[in-house]
């Protein structure tokens, strides 16, 4: 998620100060996603000088208040309204991590599955006990982020399964002269993270 929308998301409910916005912010996503305050202040700067919010004067003790734009609705607007490409994702480090064990000699690819899986089960029970924690109406938004990040886990155990598999399968073949598998591992990772 963009903390730049995040923040436009809250803004669109009413005026807030810095302080307010991360703190709603981490409501809203269950504090899943921690937001320290210089991101806050920062990504604000950045959205008042593209226009997108505009700060208010002072408060008596000293806060200011910032509130979204026309221009700051329409950009949150677009957002919503455009679904996130893979693309725009992050690389996966996990998947190039493992491309590298897989060419990097001495590496026990194996036990990097494994270790990888382990760490991830657990996160996947912590966050299944978080999830089931409470159903309360209000805590649905923080659920449904839990919910993605159950799914994502449970996906990320399949594939590592199907990692292992594919090694139990795999039969390295010698490297040719002046071919570098790892170089050409991290080219092809690297093309699929721009497709």
């Amino acid at each position: 998620m963009s903390i730049r929308h995040g923040l436009l998301a809250l803004l669109e409910r009413g005026q807030m100060y810095g302080y307010q916005l991360r703190s709603a912010f981490e409501e809203s996503t269950g504090s899943t996603w921690p937001l320290n305050i210089g991101q806050v202040y920062t990504t604000l700067s950045r959205l008042e000088r593209d226009g997108l919010v505009r700060s208010l004067p002072e408060s008596e003790a000293g806060q200011r208040p910032y509130e979204i734009t026309d221009a700051g609705r329409a950009d949150l607007a677009l957002w919503f309204a455009t679904p996130i490409s893979r693309a725009d994702r992050p690389r996966d480090e996990l998947a190039i991590k493992l491309a590298l064990a897989l060419t990097t000699p001495g590496v026990d690819v194996r036990s990097v599955v494994q270790t990888q899986r382990a760490a991830t089960i657990r996160t996947l029970q912590e966050l299944t006990r978080l999830k089931y924690a409470s159903d309360r109406p209000e805590d649905l938004p923080w659920r449904l982020v839990l919910d993605a990040m159950v799914f994502q886990a449970e996906a990320e155990v399949r594939w590592l399964d199907h990692c292992e598999s594919s090694l139990v399968r795999h039969r390295p073949a010698a490297p040719a002269a002046g071919h570098d598998p790892a170089a050409e591992a991290v080219e092809r990772t690297d093309e699929r993270a721009r497709r």
